[in-house]
């Protein structure tokens, strides 16, 4: 209990340093597979991981500037558009002011107003807002750098130098164990996040054919908000369907049409959800919610939004090295309790007992 109290401690008080390189670490592990692929194909590592770096952050680049200007104008339309919502919301306002005021009279409990607390000036120490944005976009720009940086140089360095490492700190006769861990974790996160970002880059382009068919405006910038928070498991999905809800609500007159934007985004998370995503990943990797939740939680308290970014690859991480670990049983079950599934040293005595079988047939 002491360790972990002293570990959470360390983890809260040290975010600035261990984010970046905890980022790194997911990306250059999602990114490795198709490094290596390049170098088969005849690329040396250091230019393909520079290549593969340079594609993505282009093309994020280039897409992020095309969201920019509808993203701006909604930002710049925010008071108009909470004053539609207050204008819409007004009736159910209403309705649960006139019940509040009839339990009131049905209890006669007389409450007293309290006066509203004096605002408090700003201290007169304190930066004006330029300064401080200017501060927090070089803070935010520091922070990319670094972890692109960290990134390159973890996919550079690659397998030889885990391999290094770990002769470094092990003996050479768990060495080649380890390796092996650390390979089949590279592979299985690898493949399953970039499967992961497949199915939600499908998700972002349905989302924003059906907000075009919807009439929605801007239909492709929901679409991107619905593909980018679909990497959130469960809480993702949550808030895509009540940014969805509060724009069409602000867009459209007609309660209909509010229902057809919502029932069209519910129907493709519920396709994405029970169908694409079981297909194409499978229930290999499928954690128990109630922890993913807790993993959330802890993130965002600990890291904030790279905090919750880190959660769930955390948990995915934990349960493929439980289950290519010999005692790895409690830990699986304690991951994925709803189902059995066998550790790496079960499959191996399985393999023995039919092999057995075989040649005593």
């Amino acid at each position: 209990m002491l360790i972990l109290i002293a570990v959470g401690v360390l983890l809260y008080l040290g975010h600035a340093a261990f984010i970046p390189v905890a980022l790194a670490a997911l990306i250059a592990l999602v990114l490795s597979g198709p490094v290596e692929y390049l170098r088969e194909l005849g690329v040396p590592r250091a230019p393909g991981a520079l290549l593969l770096l340079l594609v993505i952050g282009g093309t994020v680049a280039g897409i992020a500037t095309m969201l920019a200007e509808p993203a701006k104008h909604w930002v710049a339309d925010a008071p108009h558009t909470l004053r539609v919502i207050a204008r819409k919301m007004r009736p159910i306002e209403q309705l649960a002011t006139r019940v509040e005021e009839q339990r009131l009279a049905a209890t006669r409990i007389a409450t007293a107003e309290r006066p509203a607390p004096p605002q408090q000036a700003a201290p007169a120490g304190s930066a004006p807002a330029p300064v401080q944005l200017f501060d927090a976009t070089v803070g935010f720009a520091i922070d990319v750098f670094s972890v692109l940086v960290l990134t390159l140089f973890l996919l550079i360095s690659g397998p030889p130098m885990l391999a290094r490492m770990t002769c470094a700190l092990v003996s050479d006769l768990n060495a080649s164990h380890v390796l092996c861990l650390i390979e089949k974790v590279r592979h299985e996160v690898g493949r399953f996040y970039v499967t992961t970002a497949l199915i939600n880059i499908g998700l972002g382009l349905a989302t924003g054919i059906a907000m075009l068919l919807c009439g929605m405006p801007n239909p492709f910038l929901w679409g991107t908000v619905a593909g980018l928070l679909n990497f959130i498991p469960y809480a993702g999905p949550t808030v895509s369907f009540i940014v969805l809800a509060t724009v069409a609500l602000v867009s459209f007159d007609h309660l209909a049409r509010v229902v057809t934007v919502c029932g069209c985004f519910l129907a493709l998370t519920a396709l994405e959800g029970n169908c694409v995503q079981p297909l194409l990943v499978g229930r290999r990797l499928q954690l128990a919610p109630l922890l993913v939740f807790l993993a959330l939680w802890f993130g965002w308290f600990f890291w904030g939004l790279a905090g919750i970014v880190l959660a769930t690859p955390t948990l995915v991480v934990l349960k493929v090295l439980a289950e290519n670990s010999t005692y790895g049983t409690p830990l699986l079950q304690f991951l994925s309790p709803d189902r059995r599934v066998r550790t790496s040293g079960e499959r191996r005595d399985a393999a023995g007992k039919s092999s057995r079988g075989r040649l005593a047939a």
